[in-house]
């Protein structure tokens, strides 16, 4: 066996060989900062990480975040080295690899366990999705809080069930975007101590050295944010970098940033160190010269030396496994001290309910002046959290507004000195919000957040990867159209819905009255591999009577017929949310006029897509061309439902600043609108 030293430096230059050669043979990728940050993921993994590469679920690990996710291929190497087992989706933890020296060799091919960059749910080992710059540092922040939350829940006298931390490693764009501010941000005021970013300072993006575009004092700006800021000046310096991880486990009242000094494809004197950082392979000629220096066979590839492998074992895997064997003893003794406890952890852990969690959820009289339901949503939440211990969130400063305040006794609100509470105030940071309920997820609790529905524009991004990561994470979405009236265009969501509608594997509901908020609930809460976009109303809608009209339940479903004047339909009435309403007072009066019209409350596309073809004829029945559809946003995608013959009563423009009777007139939303519309199509079919 080589001496220490020479152990350590043959295992950093495997993972930089690795990762060189796999770019190469991919012919695309960045081998610069895997090489560069080869010897600072190798300290903390060997050193350490408290991760059991036997159990890459157990649930007090260590969790480490690749925030820069172009660097790949050194966190995949890392998986390979330290033999991190795969996971199946049953959470069985399976013999085989999770990344095999042949996914390696297949990085960035179709279907390799190594893509381009990290996916969560796709390779075990990966803790988060990451690629988009400053998401994952922002997730870490979720995972992080995760964390202090479940010490403080589950912990008890001489059982510390949970105390990990959470490290992630970040570039020069990570610093860059907005989104890592905000999430900085709100870690210091919440003294996450169990936080660690690594700051790869290696001064350059694509378009050449940071001095472009980026001159900021780093350490003063995190200093600011309430951090505990310390510095390695060589990336390599292995000893340097052991203090600065000792610093963070010494630090127990604030995140902590560690700034590492780095130079691209550090190793060999190289001419394209620079093509590194931009996604490009090194190219044979300066392989072999990088390989050269560092005293590797020229023309080796995806070589791993004798002795590299059971160094990774003798280290993190003998380390992580004791660990790992004392909590799990100790948690045995805590199912028969705290059985309730216990059972809450198991379920959270593989994302199930709580027997009972619905019984406590309310059912809405009839009432023709009815309640917003935004209202009607922050009552059944209240229900739901009661009998759920770990579903929590918060909003983007906007609690009071969107009614996802949880007030019943022991609730609490999350702080720095409070890390039970589940209350959570998110500061106006939607992007931040997004991303750290992503991390929450990713950690099994149950997260929401909430905010105005034109506001999801700034949070995007996160949803989008919380749909691509299949995590069932909850966004609640209120003031959902031009209702909004006075606040005017700015506030009025016209093309929102259409853009959560066309992020895949989101679900996206817009209930029309009190208990279809019920039912929505329902679905959400039993949702295990789909977010949720929860759209809520700012004014009043009237309570359905459901002696009347079909019952709510209908709304698991996706879309179902509420009501019908008997026989073939003349006409389809479509809508979502308040529209409903007023499709019913135009079918009332359509009835009257001896026109057989069909209302259809179509709440969730998406569920109602996922229905057999004979449900979906049931309630469209194709050979029905008069349809009229009504939403108060854009329009986009409604021809699916409306069909070539059918009319779409929908926003075509910005909305406008006035009261919210002026502007359905305005605008179209009117029972005589849908009237007058319904009578000219079921005419032109006579």
């Amino acid at each position: 066996m080589p001496a220490p030293e020479q152990i350590d430096t043959l295992c950093i230059n495997t993972i930089r060989t690795l990762s060189m050669d796999a770019v190469q043979q991919a012919r695309s990728g960045h081998p610069g900062t895997p090489m560069a940050m080869a010897p600072v993921a190798y300290c903390l993994w060997q050193r350490f990480l408290r991760y059991d590469p036997e159990d890459p679920i157990w649930s007090n690990r260590d969790r480490f975040v690749l925030s820069a996710g172009h660097a790949s291929m050194l966190l995949y190497s890392l998986l390979h080295l330290a033999g991190v087992k795969a996971v199946d989706p049953r959470y069985e933890v399976l013999g085989s690899l999770s990344v095999s020296l042949d996914d390696i060799k297949r990085f960035r091919q179709l279907d390799s366990k190594c893509p381009g960059h990290p996916e969560y749910r796709w390779t075990s080992g990966v803790e988060t999705t990451t690629g988009p710059l400053g998401q994952g540092v922002a997730d870490s922040v979720g995972m992080a809080i995760a964390g202090r939350w479940m010490a403080g829940h589950f912990n008890r006298p001489g059982f510390e069930l949970f105390n990990y931390d959470v490290y992630a490693l970040a570039g020069d764009g990570c610093m860059m975007e907005g989104l890592s501010a905000e999430a900085a941000s709100l870690a210091g005021h919440l003294g996450l101590s169990n936080l660690c970013w690594i700051y790869d300072s290696n001064r350059i993006t694509i378009e050449g050295g940071t001095e472009l575009a980026f001159s900021e004092d780093v350490a003063t700006r995190f200093t600011g944010y309430g951090w505990n800021v310390t510095r390695v000046g060589d990336a390599n310096d292995l000893d340097l970098l052991a203090r600065a991880f000792t610093i963070f486990k010494n630090t127990v009242d604030r995140p902590t940033l560690i700034i590492v000094d780095s130079h691209i494809a550090y190793g060999a004197p190289t001419k394209q160190g620079t093509a590194a950082a931009h996604g490009e392979p090194l190219g044979d000629e300066e392989i072999r010269e990088t390989k050269k220096f560092y005293g590797w066979p020229e023309e080796a590839t995806f070589l791993v030396p004798e002795g590299v492998r059971e160094h990774f074992q003798a280290g993190i895997g003998a380390r992580s496994r004791k660990l790992r064997a004392d909590w799990m003893q100790l948690f045995q003794e805590y199912k028969k001290k705290h059985p309730e406890l216990a059972e809450q952890h198991h379920r959270m852990q593989h994302r199930e309910l709580p027997d009972g969690w619905d019984r406590d959820l309310p059912a809405f009289p009839p009432d023709a002046k009815g309640v917003a339901s935004r209202d009607s949503s922050g009552a059944v939440l209240n229900a739901v959290a009661k009998n759920v211990p770990w579903l929590m969130g918060g909003s983007a400063d906007l609690a009071p507004s969107t009614k996802t305040t949880l007030k019943f006794e022991g609730a609490g609100t999350l702080s720095a000195n409070n890390q039970t509470g589940r209350n959570f105030h998110f500061g106006v940071r939607e992007h931040a919000m997004a991303a750290v309920l992503n991390g929450l997820s990713l950690s099994k609790v149950r997260p929401y957040g909430s905010g105005f529905l034109i506001f999801s524009d700034y949070a995007r991004p996160a949803i989008r990867l919380g749909a691509l990561m299949e995590i069932p994470v909850i966004h609640i979405f209120t003031h959902d159209s031009i209702g909004v009236g006075e606040d005017g265009p700015t506030h009025q969501p016209v093309e929102h819905l259409a853009s959560l509608r066309a992020i895949p594997g989101m679900i996206t509901m817009r209930p029309a009255d009190a208990n279809e908020v019920v039912e929505a609930w329902r679905v959400i809460m039993q949702l295990r591999h789909e977010p949720a976009a929860l759209i809520l109303s700012r004014q009043a809608l009237p309570t359905l009577d459901r002696s009347r009209y079909a019952p709510a339940a209908g709304l698991a479903r996706g879309a179902y017929v509420l009501a019908d004047a008997g026989g073939a339909p003349d006409v389809l009435l479509l809508a979502t949310g308040s529209e409903v309403t007023l499709c019913v007072d135009a079918y009332e009066q359509l009835k009257k006029d001896g026109i057989r019209a069909r209302v259809v409350s179509m709440p969730s596309w998406e569920l109602f897509d996922k229905q057999d073809q004979a449900y979906r004829e049931s309630v469209l029945p194709p050979a029905v061309k008069a349809r009229v559809a009504v939403e108060k946003a854009s329009t986009l995608g409604w021809e699916r439902y409306a069909g070539p013959e059918g009319r779409i009563i929908g926003m075509k423009t910005f909305g406008a600043s006035a009261p919210l009777k002026e502007l359905q007139k305005k605008f179209g939303f009117t029972p005589d609108q849908v009237i007058a519309a319904a009578k000219e199509l079921v005419q032109r079919k006579k």
